[in-house]
């Protein structure tokens, strides 16, 4: 059971999973930081707008996961304030994702809006969708949805991170 009589949710039984993605999150935005320190290095001042396009959406989706996922680690949430707190995240990722697919042409590949905009928006949509479902009857598939979509999310920002990584190891020094 997911609810107890006064309409607290039983969040502690996620606890351990919050734990792991927020730990997951924080490591891997430091290591993203290395990265940036990296390209600063080895690209060209001319390349430094293009790296900033795809390293911000990356760095932003690993911040939202570890900001939920230490939201709903609070102990006192109610099934409103877990709802409001998931749909609140997924709302502004939606929306931070259409516009980072509105600055398509700032990619080098048009096929990059599906990794960094497309897929993320599709998942955040589906963390408000989880979220709903939280307040409504269902709280127990509402966050099930929920650690799906954070699992997506911190997927999607792997392999987002994975390929700025190559590229910029793959990319000649700019001396």
């Amino acid at each position: 059971m997911h609810e107890v009589g006064d309409g607290q949710l039983r969040l502690e039984a996620w606890g351990n999973f919050y734990l792991a993605m927020s730990a997951a999150a924080a490591t891997l935005v430091g290591l993203l930081f290395v990265v940036i320190t990296l390209a600063a290095e080895r690209q060209p001042s001319s390349e430094s707008e293009r790296i900033r396009v795809y390293l911000t959406p990356t760095v932003l989706y690993f911040a939202k996961i570890l900001l939920l996922a230490i939201a709903l680690t609070f102990p006192t949430h109610s099934r409103l304030s877990a709802a409001l707190c998931c749909g609140s995240v997924g709302g502004i990722g939606v929306v931070y994702a259409l516009t980072v697919l509105r600055h398509v042409g700032r990619f080098r590949e048009r096929s990059d809006r599906w990794p960094y905009a497309v897929m993320p928006a599709t998942a955040f949509g589906a963390l408000a969708a989880g979220g709903a479902l939280t307040y409504t009857s269902a709280p127990g598939t509402g966050l099930t949805i929920v650690a799906a979509t954070m699992l997506a999310l911190l997927a999607i920002a792997i392999r987002n991170s994975w390929a700025i990584a190559v590229t910029i190891v793959s990319t000649r020094s700019g001396t």
